[in-house]
């Protein structure tokens, strides 16, 4: 319980404070609304007991009086309601805004390994159907419970001016109803957790498919991908039904509790008539108010649902925004356009300790301009020592020094901005040919992103489409071919110009003249760089300045293709593998 309230005071408080003026108000148009509901009894136990003592004196003028007083009633009770639902659910859908902006704006900055062991469906599920929650959960709890307590306290003090006892003894069965529940509230609260976390693996599993179309289709996987959703859509049906359960069980519960709070009423109340204590007006007022007071119990049991499942969200929302996130803040030296020499220092780093490092005590210098392969078998750690550069991840041994600085000192963004990145598997936005480009650096021109498509060899193909440069490619560039993609992603490098490049098997699931296309475009992109060639084929690096051997014991040769070939060792025997 403490934890959640640290959670709800913590990441939800400051949201709510930002609307305290409309909260406030809000809550006044559910007293008046509460209010105009609590006078009714009242009108009809004035009516019952004139008509009780002196028929007589039960005019037409006093029934239209008293009328006329619930019709300003019910129009207060109708502005008061507008109000409360208009402007009241509008609160809480800027605060569902705000929360999935800053968890979406989180979610950007915190490090690449994070998304190592999270799936994106379960994400997915907590910018949408979490925020959603917590929207309705952020209109309505502060209403329904202030609504709640004034009824009962309301009540409770009408009642109690009109005999103390009677009320005392109805009113004692709300704290046995209150405590009774709790045990059915809290396996709700876990149900409901479990079901937004198979919720998000369902969103997983509907991704991963969707996204795998091509490759289902392709080895007639139709029946297996149903056959996972299948169990997953299983899994979900089960833990709603837990659910749904317990809810089940509080709603009885309550009933329960409710049930025994009318039959002390009506034997107390009973008796109370009998020896005249109150009167048949007092006791018709009675029941109007335990009836309203057990609607509003039965509505917050109801609500109960709702609260659980806000809290659910709030909750997973601070799961994430608990997470560290990389310094973006502009904190570190910026590193300067011109990078000169890059050093790997005793470096050593693995993704999981129990399996051991991927890199051990890497060691290496490369000067300012040079052409790098790094070439290994499967595994090796060669898309790792990269990724170390951009600071992807950290290193845990050793340091990566750039003009013999550590690059923990540099400033991210600008780090960052320094490398360019052309991967094996490119990655398009749903969005235009010229989005796309200038993604590399979004202050460029028009004119910028023409020319740096030109460099890239991609200005002719993209001219032919429709709309040439803003022309729609489709979700992951579905409409372009490998090619003509990839030649796509050097444009982005290019207008982004950075004085250092990484070549992550760039070529290699290209047919043969689409490589030669995107080889020519990767000569000129290479041009007055730092480059890093990562490669499996070996035909393809034979003219770096040097080539790295990678294996699990380290660089295990370092030299020229001719150098490397003389001396025999692992770089010759794979060089040999392939032709």
């Amino acid at each position: 319980m403490n934890d959640k309230k640290g959670t709800l005071k913590k990441w939800f408080l400051p949201y709510f404070k930002k609307h305290r003026k409309t909260l406030v108000l809000d809550l006044f148009c559910a007293l008046l609304t509460t209010g105009c509901e609590l006078v009714l009894p009242m009108i009809v136990r004035k009516i019952t007991e004139i008509a009780s003592t002196d028929i007589s004196k039960l005019t037409l003028t006093v029934i239209l009086q008293m009328a006329a007083l619930f019709v300003v009633l019910k129009a207060v009770d109708m502005l008061a309601g507008y109000y409360m639902i208009y402007v009241g659910h509008g609160m809480g859908v800027r605060i569902e805004k705000d929360m999935r902006e800053d968890l979406f704006a989180h979610l950007l900055r915190v490090p690449f390994s994070y998304y190592d062991d999270v799936k994106i469906g379960q994400l997915m599920s907590r910018i949408t159907t979490d925020m959603f929650e917590v929207a309705e959960f952020s209109h309505h709890c502060p209403e329904e419970f202030f609504i709640a307590g004034v009824k009962i306290t309301a009540s409770f003090a009408v009642l109690a001016s009109i005999n103390l006892p009677l009320a005392a003894s109805a009113f004692v069965v709300l704290p046995f109803m209150f405590f009774g529940t709790q045990y059915f509230r809290r396996k709700m609260r876990a149900a409901f957790r479990k079901r937004r976390e198979i919720a998000g693996d369902v969103n997983a599993r509907t991704e991963t498919s969707l996204l795998g179309i091509r490759v289902v289709k392709s080895f007639s996987g139709e029946k297996a991908e149903d056959e996972k959703f299948r169990r997953e859509s299983t899994s979900l049906a089960e833990v709603q039904r837990a659910s749904y359960r317990y809810m089940a069980r509080l709603n009885a519960a309550v009933r329960f509790f409710d049930g025994l709070m009318y039959i002390v009423l009506i034997v107390m109340g009973g008796i109370f008539i009998i020896n005249g204590k109150i009167t048949v007006a007092d006791y018709t007022a009675y029941l109007l108010y335990v009836t309203m007071l057990i609607a509003a119990v039965k509505r917050i049991v109801e609500f109960t649902e709702q609260f659980e499942k806000g809290v659910t969200g709030i909750e997973r929302f601070a799961e994430v925004m608990e997470e560290e996130c990389e310094n973006y803040d502009g904190q570190g030296e910026k590193l300067c356009e011109s990078v000169g020499d890059i050093e790997f220092r005793d470096v050593s780093f693995s993704y999981d300790k129990e399996k051991g490092d991927v890199l051990e005590h890497i060691s290496f210098l490369v000067r300012k301009g040079e052409n790098i392969a790094v070439v290994g078998p499967s595994g090796s750690g060669k898309t790792t020592m990269c990724s170390l550069l951009s600071r992807f991840y950290n290193v845990e041994e050793g340091q990566v020094l750039v003009d013999g600085k550590d690059i923990r000192s540099f400033d991210l963004a600008s780090l960052r901005n320094a490398v360019g990145v052309v991967e094996q598997d490119v990655y398009l936005f749903s969005g235009t040919v010229m989005e796309n480009i200038l993604y590399g650096r979004p202050g460029a021109t028009r004119e910028q992103a023409v020319e740096a498509a030109k460099k890239a060899g991609a200005h002719e193909f993209i001219s032919a489409l429709p709309q040439g440069y803003d022309t729609f490619i489709g979700e992951r560039g579905m409409m372009l071919s490998g090619g003509q993609k990839q030649r796509l992603c050097i444009a982005r490098v290019f207008v982004k110009d950075p004085p250092v490049l990484v070549l992550d098997e760039a070529t290699s699931a290209l047919d043969n003249e689409s490589e030669q296309l995107v080889k020519r475009s990767l000569a000129a992109l290479s041009e007055g760089r730092t480059v890093f060639t990562i490669a499996h084929r070996l035909s393809t690096v034979k003219n770096a300045s040097r080539i790295f051997v990678l294996t699990k014991n380290g660089i295990e040769e370092d030299g020229t293709h001719s150098e490397l070939l003389e001396k025999g060792g692992v770089y010759a025997r794979l060089y040999g593998s392939e032709e």
